[in-house]
């Protein structure tokens, strides 16, 4: 019965919680807790269903990081919320967009903003700047080099030429990742590897979702997610 109890006061200390504290949260706050929890509701659903339905070796898939995925997107998008990370980002990207002279242009901001959050999230920025920093080995940016292109062509294409601008968030955290390299490595040990890429792969579906429903997250402010992930490789449990 333990589990039951701990779950049963889970649940009632989240009612209690809500009913006492949820009006000291902003209605964007309550907003990006429900999206981050539904976000994680449909991975877990996921990974449910194709842990069975995908056999290998005569086992079903390994299922596991259910807990990480939820108390990470769950926990950044409100510190996320509180420093209001997608604000900045707009912020930066209404005064490039003054300054290029495309005022006119309606996409600017969301094209830059899209592009950004595409091309600098998810493990290959970080590996591929840390290996280029230590032992001089770009190839893994290269081959990201690649799909950066492919990716950023037809963004423009839909989105303007505010996509274009995303190669000022990419210069900035791959090379700043790749001057302070020898100082990350010892953080990003196999463990936090594989929780990052599991978490920047939720990121991404964020902005996939965005780009086929159109906005309905604020995927900037899910991006304390991945500190968080990285963060919990070093906790004394395993997710």
């Amino acid at each position: 019965m333990t589990g039951t109890l701990v779950n049963t006061a889970a649940v009632l200390a989240g009612g209690i919680g809500g009913h006492f504290f949820g009006k000291l949260l902003k209605p964007r706050f309550q907003e990006t807790l429900t999206m981050a929890c539904g976000i994680s509701t449909i991975f877990l659903s996921i990974a449910g269903a194709v842990r069975y339905m995908i056999p290998l070796d005569d086992k079903s898939l390994p299922g596991g990081g259910s807990m990480l995925i939820i108390l990470c997107v769950a926990l950044g998008g409100l510190i996320g919320e509180i420093l209001n990370i997608e604000r900045g980002f707009e912020l930066f990207g209404e005064w490039l967009k003054k300054k290029t002279g495309s005022a006119k242009d309606q996409n600017f901001v969301n094209g830059f903003l899209t592009a950004s959050m595409t091309t600098c999230v998810g493990a290959m920025t970080i590996v591929g700047a840390l290996q280029d920093g230590i032992t001089g080995d770009w190839s893994t940016l290269g081959a990201k080099s690649i799909l950066d292109l492919v990716i950023v062509m037809v963004l423009t294409s839909s989105l303007g030429k505010g996509c274009v601008f995303s190669v000022i968030p990419v210069f900035v955290i791959e090379g700043g990742i790749t001057l302070l390299a020898n100082w990350i490595k010892p953080l990003m040990t196999d463990l936090a590897m594989s929780y990052l890429s599991m978490v920047g792969s939720v990121l991404i579906f964020c902005i996939g979702l965005n780009l086929v429903w159109g906005k309905k997250v604020r995927a900037a402010n899910l991006l304390p997610a991945v500190v968080l992930a990285i963060a919990a490789a070093f906790l004394p449990i395993q997710f």
